[in-house]
């Protein structure tokens, strides 16, 4: 897949079938977008997303978990364009004539029925299609999908997950919603009281569910492992942010620098502070118990 990040020299030297938006999470909605530009691949048209976001808010999938996901999806290349004046400040005239046109060689569009571009959102729906003859673009609108009577969007995903619904969130996305990151050292303290665990720092715009214990499966080298995974700041230990850290049925070995995906199932509990490192001893043992009684029933 090429891939054009942070730069505005993106360009394609074939004709392409193109989608465009934020696309974060790529739910379900997105991917029926998808869809449609991967179906005109039998047409000769190279598919195309085309992502333009504000920095600096939290997303469900950081720039590498969307690339590896578009990438798994097929698509041929993927546009991150920058949020800068050059872009933000182009009407809808000149963003189809320069971009899709000229940079994108844009022969068919796919867009939700909301979907509005240019300067100060000017250009919508009806823009595009009265224009498309002009630019010889084919200009699909595609009516949203929904899920018990609401529309399905990054904004209903982000509700689910701030209310810890985890299966709700995966009925959105259409995949468990997981976390990526590189395995570091910590404090070592489930080493100490027999119950070893592997921890990550996710990339600081991630956005996580709330602090608590989940039940999990996680991925490392092809392999996959049950987990329960604490996400927060440890208060009982020291109260500094740790991160998400997982403890892992039937694994023995070091995962340090390895990467793993860890992906978060079903909310068990919020994080909270214990009296001693005893009391949390005998949480985290009801924690795992409870694990295993979730997976045998799942």
């Amino acid at each position: 897949m090429r891939y054009f990040y942070g730069t505005t020299d993106f360009y394609s030297e074939v004709p392409t079938a193109v989608t465009l938006g934020k696309f974060d999470g790529l739910h379900l909605g997105h991917q029926k977008l998808i869809g449609r530009i991967l179906a005109k691949k039998g047409q000769g048209l190279a598919s195309t997303v085309f992502v333009i976001a504000p920095p600096g808010v939290p997303r469900l999938l950081t720039s590498e978990e969307k690339k590896r996901r578009l990438e798994q999806l097929g698509i041929d290349c993927l546009v991150e364009c920058p949020f800068i004046p050059e872009i933000l400040g182009m009407g809808p005239e000149q963003f189809m004539a320069e971009v899709l046109k000229k940079k994108l060689k844009a022969a068919y569009l796919a867009v939700g029925t909301d979907f509005r571009f240019g300067y100060q959102r000017s250009g919508d729906v009806r823009f595009l299609k009265e224009r498309q003859r002009e630019y010889g673009i084919n200009v699909d609108i595609i009516e949203k999908r929904r899920l018990g009577g609401r529309v399905i969007s990054s904004t209903y995903v982000r509700e689910a997950m701030r209310a810890g619904k985890m299966e709700l969130a995966e009925e959105l996305l259409g995949y468990p919603y997981s976390v990526t990151g590189v395995v570091r050292h910590g404090k070592q303290l489930g080493r100490t009281i027999g119950m070893p665990t592997v921890n990550l720092i996710p990339e600081a715009d991630k956005l996580l569910p709330p602090n608590g214990v989940y039940f999990t499966k996680v991925f490392c080298a092809g392999n996959c492992y049950r987990g329960v995974t604490n996400i927060g700041c440890k208060p009982t230990v020291d109260g500094s942010f740790i991160g998400v850290e997982t403890y892992l049925y039937d694994f023995s070995g070091e995962l340090y620098g390895s990467e793993i995906t860890v992906e978060l199932l079903s909310f068990q509990r919020p994080e909270r502070r214990f009296d001693s490192v005893e009391r949390l001893k005998e949480q985290m043992h009801k924690d795992i118990l409870c694990g295993e009684e979730y997976f045998r029933e799942h």
